[in-house]
């Protein structure tokens, strides 16, 4: 669409601004031109050039090329995007390397040839708007990362083992270094991992988030290194992997220790080679992706080589990070119940709901084995049925979330026969009796993990 593009003209011969305009506008939209420098700005604010040719010396005399790096500088400052090709003498070539070194992207010498005046602002127009496009992709993957992230997507790290914990992210955030984190469910392994993305120099590109341990094993190369169309039955179109569509930026691997050792293997040749080669399709592809892991299985569990491959572990946890489950972090208790009831009040046009010093205590006393998640859903069902501003412990329904107080409860729990009871009270032993490694737990209650994970919803659990 070169023919709809918008060129500025800048230099103070009349007579070379008359001859450009007549020659350009035959294959631009619109051609402007500007004999005083400094009109520019002003006409860079009124209009969307796609492109400037400027003038290397302006006024009788002038010869260093200064006033045309000097304009150079001021439209690169206003818009980085802009590309500009500078007009300069007949075999003065150092001004004009100089001119790109600071930003110019070419230059036509005076007296210059018609098509290759043409060709260069072709070109010069066609990366414009390439710079345009990535730059709207960026702002829109920007969007899209904070559209996306977990709701109430702060970290509360009043505790000092917290503070230990982002010491280290603060250190490793910059480098490319692969980070490997461990912890409980529910611990925010995904929040220290956007906050490692955060403060990278990949922030500007995309976080792409992936659960291993949902993966099917017949689709898994298909949905990490892509497929060409025809590849197998149901390839109607060519599809990115999560490698390629992650490229420049950070690729999340959470319940990385689910995956099958097979799968380890394949999944271990792409960080090695750093390229890929999508199903159907026999040519590398070379990828440029941050890995970050996430599991919450012990890291002596991972490092049994029949449960996980060594040198897979070796090439994840360059950096090890362990986040603290609640229970030893219970200086944090009471900013995140705080954080989440300020989110859920306003989320649910509720006034600013308030815990009670009996109900402050009883949120500390309890064990949270479902970690911050399970804190998070008592207090958004607290706010959501409690009328009063006040929240109390029965307000908090501790016991009906499946947590588990670190003292017996004073009264024992009723048997109940409710039918949704029962299956909330045993998919909630099956997880605590295996640290709430959601594989096993579906395997003992003969599930699979996406069954497991719906009724883990519908409980709240």
């Amino acid at each position: 669409m070169i023919e709809s593009a918008k060129i500025l003209i800048v230099d103070d011969d009349e007579d070379i601004l008359t001859a450009a305009r007549l020659l350009l506008r035959r294959s631009f939209g619109d051609v402007i031109t500007c004999h005083r420098p400094e009109e520019v700005p002003d006409l860079l604010e009124r209009y969307d050039f796609d492109a400037v040719l400027l003038d290397m010396n302006f006024g009788p005399g002038e010869s260093s090329g200064r006033q045309g790096l000097e304009w150079l500088g001021r439209i690169l400052q206003i818009d980085p995007t802009m590309v500009v090709v500078m007009i300069t003498a007949h075999g003065n070539v150092d001004t004009a390397v100089d001119a790109m070194k600071r930003g110019a992207t070419d230059f036509v010498a005076k007296p210059w040839q018609n098509e290759k005046v043409v060709a260069t602002l072709s070109a010069a127009v066609e990366l414009h708007r390439s710079r345009v496009r990535t730059e709207s992709l960026r702002s829109a993957n920007r969007a899209l990362v904070e559209a996306t992230a977990p709701e109430g997507n702060t970290i509360i790290s009043g505790s000092s083992q917290m503070q230990d914990v982002l010491s280290v992210v603060e250190r490793t955030a910059p480098t490319d270094a692969n980070v490997l984190i461990l912890g409980e469910n529910g611990t925010g392994k995904e929040l220290i991992a956007r906050e490692l993305h955060r403060h990278s120099l990949r922030s500007e590109e995309v976080f792409l988030a992936i659960d291993m341990g949902s993966i099917s094993e017949s689709l898994f190369e298909s949905e990490l290194f892509g497929h060409k169309k025809g590849a197998f039955t149901g390839a109607n179109d060519d599809r990115l992997g999560r490698f390629q569509a992650a490229n420049g930026g950070t690729l999340f691997l959470d319940e990385i220790g689910n995956l099958p050792l097979h799968l380890q293997a394949k999944l271990l040749s792409t960080l090695e080679k750093r390229k890929v080669t999508p199903l159907g399709s026999d040519k590398l592809q070379e990828v440029d992706v941050r890995i970050v892991a996430a599991t919450n299985i012990a890291l002596d569990v991972l490092r049994d080589a029949e449960r996980f491959r060594p040198d897979l572990l070796f090439r994840l946890n360059t950096v090890e990070i362990t986040l603290p489950p609640l229970r030893e972090r219970r200086d944090d208790i009471l900013p995140i119940a705080r954080h989440y009831a300020a989110i859920y009040s306003r989320k649910y046009g509720q006034s600013a709901k308030t815990f009670s010093p009996a109900a402050e205590q009883a949120l500390v006393s309890y064990d949270w084995p479902g970690n911050i998640r399970a804190l998070r859903h008592a207090i958004e069902r607290a706010v959501i049925l409690t009328t009063d501003d006040l929240l109390e412990p029965g307000d908090l329904q501790l016991i009906a979330t499946g947590i588990a107080p670190s003292k017996p409860a004073a009264t024992p729990i009723p048997t109940v026969l409710n039918l949704d009871q029962m299956e909330k009270e045993a998919i909630h032993k099956t997880l605590r009796k295996h640290g709430f490694n959601i594989s096993h737990a579906a395997k003992e209650l003969g599930l699979t993990r996406a069954s497991l994970y719906r009724r883990m919803e519908k409980h709240d659990l």
